[in-house]
Formats: C-alpha cells, structure tokens, sequence
C-alpha cells in the first residue's frame, strides 16, 4: 500500500519542481465525537499557463514530467488505498488539469484512521532515509477537548533542501501550505503563534511560507483547546 501512495506523492513531486508557486491546502472540519472530514488540495492554479506548456515535455531539469494518464493512475492508486484503510468512508476526488487543482477528500472515525494512511509510508521513509518522522500527525483527546496538529522537524529536510541545485531550490520561493480546522465547539485557545482563530471562535488558520518550514523556522504543529 505504501508503495501505491509513494507513487502518487512523487508524481506530485515532479509536478512542483516544475513551477515556484503551488499551494498544498489541508482542511479537517471535526466534530465532537471525534469524527470528522478531511480535505488535501494541490493549487498550481496561478502557474497554470506555464504548466501547460511543461506538460508537452518530457523531462526538465532531470525530472520526468508526469502525463495526464499517469496522474490519473496515481489517484487510482491513492483511492484504492483510502478503500483499505479501516475508518475511512465517502472518498471524493477532483482533477482540474485546466487549472491544476487537485483535491482528495474522505470522512473518517476518528483521527487515528487519518493517521493510519500515511503511518507505512512515513515508515519506509523513516527506514530508508534514515529520518525520524512521526507517524502520528493528529490527536483529540475528547476527555480534554483538546486537538492536536503533531508535526517533529527533522534536519534531513534542510539536508535534502540543500542538495537541490540552486535553480530547483528556487521553486519554494513562492509555494505555501495552509491548514484550515473547522470545530462543533469554539476555539478557546491556540499554540502556534503564527496561527489565528476565526472571528466566530469556530476554526483556525493556519499559513506557512514553504521555506520556512524546510528550513525550520516555523512548522504546522498546534495544539487547539476547545470549550466544553
């Protein structure tokens, strides 16, 4: 399975090297029983012209350029694997290759379910990267009421980062990732300074510059206390 989703993850890859400005945007609405939504969307939308004409090629700077047929494959594959994965239910998907914009959302249990579809994969990476990524990227505690975005910074990513040549490492300069928490009960307090709470108390906003989280100087991890 991690195999499948590993596929998926670098045709992705090939895809953002090939353009400075993309969005990954993570959305999870969660209710209070600890079930909830989660939605991951790729945005290349405002590299959408020069995307098309990279799409005619075959390969720049070393990196193979994914046809439409391939990607199309890949989210097969990811699907099959949210299919397997226990928790998981009402799996949606949308391709937009006029605007390149990809989403894949599903509905699960609780967050464990979430965490369980990315847990082999971060594993094999862990084992052949010698990385120490954590397998868990969310928690709720109900008792507490208390949701946590886990996120553990590992210097192998600055490592890698630095490896790119310096025309690839150019493609970050512009790229973000944004995540959006939605919740039945109000915020009542939040960890991450760079974070804000919306004006209704019910979700929180997150945004961080790409280079500032592979450099280190911010990160997505956020502990979210919720009112009882």
């Amino acid at each position: 399975m991690s195999k499948r989703v590993l596929v998926y993850f670098s045709l992705f890859l090939c895809i953002s090297l090939c353009t400075s400005c993309f969005e990954i945007l993570e959305e999870i609405k969660l209710n209070k029983d600890g079930s909830g939504t989660i939605m991951v969307t790729l945005n290349m939308s405002k590299s959408k012209t020069k995307l098309a004409s990279l799409m005619l090629l075959d390969s720049i700077n070393g990196y193979k350029i994914p046809s439409e047929d391939e990607i199309d494959e890949s989210f097969k594959d990811v699907l099959y694997h949210l299919e397997n994965t226990a928790g998981i239910s009402n799996i949606k998907k949308t391709k937009d290759f006029d605007n390149y914009v990809f989403t894949i959302s599903c509905d699960f249990k609780n967050v464990d379910n979430v965490n369980a579809i990315f847990k082999d994969l971060i594993k094999e990476q862990n084992k052949n990267n010698y990385t120490n990524f954590t397998t868990t990227n969310l928690s709720y505690n109900i008792s507490t009421n208390v949701f946590k975005r886990h996120f553990k910074y590992d210097d192998t990513i600055k490592k890698s980062f630095n490896s790119l040549k310096t025309e690839d490492r150019k493609v970050f300069d512009d790229a973000s990732y944004t995540c959006i928490y939605r919740f039945e009960d109000k915020v009542k307090s939040i960890s991450n300074a760079d974070a804000k709470i919306a004006p209704n108390k019910g979700a929180v906003f997150l945004k961080v510059d790409a280079l500032s989280l592979i450099l280190g100087d911010k990160n997505v991890e956020n502990n979210i206390e919720l009112t009882k």
